[in-house]
């Protein structure tokens, strides 16, 4: 029987997400794989840039999370992007939805996908968009910090 591998491994990242929303809080959920996929998973073949979840029948759905098709499976392969679903406690999607209806201009995003202790998850983020300004507001204090930084280390150094 094999083992399972212990701790964290990264399969995919949304960094476009953290770009364009304000992450007010994140979730963790498993999410339903077929065979295929989770071995095309495990080759690290995994993309979440057009992915988003939403509330179908009780039960929160990923949508347009392509997972390429396994290079050596047969007619037993997946569609790529086919609508997945995540389990997430009961309580958990009735807070998650309660937040998504109250009409705060909240959406519910993938950030990252990996393995857990052989488990494949999915990291969620309850977000709010950014606009344009905020996001050049972000980039000019993430500059700003950067210079700061720099000047400190060289004063450190005895550098002027």
């Amino acid at each position: 029987m094999a083992t399972k591998e212990p701790g964290r491994t990264l399969i995919a990242s949304n960094k476009k997400a953290r770009h364009d929303y304000a992450i007010l809080k994140t979730y963790e959920a498993g999410i339903v794989l077929n065979g295929t996929e989770v071995k095309s998973l495990r080759e690290g073949r995994a993309s979440l840039v057009d992915a988003f979840a939403q509330e179908h029948h009780g039960e929160i759905m990923l949508y347009g999370l392509h997972i390429a098709e396994y290079g050596y499976g047969s007619w037993t392969n997946h569609a790529p992007r086919r609508t997945r679903k995540l389990l997430l406690h009961k309580s958990e999607i009735v807070k998650i939805l309660h937040q998504l209806d109250d009409g705060n201009g909240l959406t519910l995003v993938p950030l990252s996908m990996y393995f857990q202790d052989g488990w494949a998850k999915v990291e969620l983020g309850l977000a709010r968009g950014l606009r344009s300004y905020d996001k050049r507001q972000v980039l000019a204090t993430r500059d700003a910090q950067r210079e700061i930084a720099r000047e400190m280390g060289r004063r450190l150094k005895g550098r002027r």
